[in-house]
């Protein structure tokens, strides 16, 4: 399942960042989400593993927007959530919600952010994460 799990955790990550560029157009409704994910889906050939990981945590991340945002902006030292780059703008809030409300391990939720910032961001993507990750873990799970 650890499989499912790393290409769930992408597949949600390319829905976050689709939903995020439809934001211009107004807030993501719950049958556009369908419509894209469907699509993604069926572009990238996801497994039947993947699939219902992938849709918990966009919805996770979609109801809980507001608030992981504003965890973002505390713990981003100097930038504001929605000046950065939106690839890490979605893995810091995929990995927030992970962080927050599941039982994923710390260490597991960090790593597997970082190597989505190493495999879709920019070379100071996985730096960046790490970092804003590490200080959200110490305030989230002391909680």
């Amino acid at each position: 399942m650890a499989g499912g799990r790393h290409r769930g955790r992408e597949v949600a990550l390319q829905m976050l960042y689709a939903i995020d560029l439809a934001a211009d157009e107004g807030p993501a409704s719950g049958e556009m989400r369908d419509r894209v994910f469907d699509r993604v889906v069926d572009h990238f050939s996801v497994p039947t593993s993947a699939i219902a990981f992938a849709r918990a945590l966009v919805e996770g991340v979609v109801d809980r927007l507001r608030e992981i945002d504003e965890i973002l902006g505390i713990h981003a030292r100097n930038w504001r959530v929605s000046r950065m780059a939106a690839v890490d703008r979605n893995i810091l809030r995929l990995a927030v919600h992970e962080l927050r409300d599941t039982d994923t391990p710390i260490a597991v939720v960090i790593d597997e952010a970082v190597d989505l910032a190493r495999r879709f961001g920019s070379d100071q993507s996985p730096a960046f994460v790490n970092g804003v990750l590490d200080a959200v873990a110490r305030e989230v799970r002391a909680a």
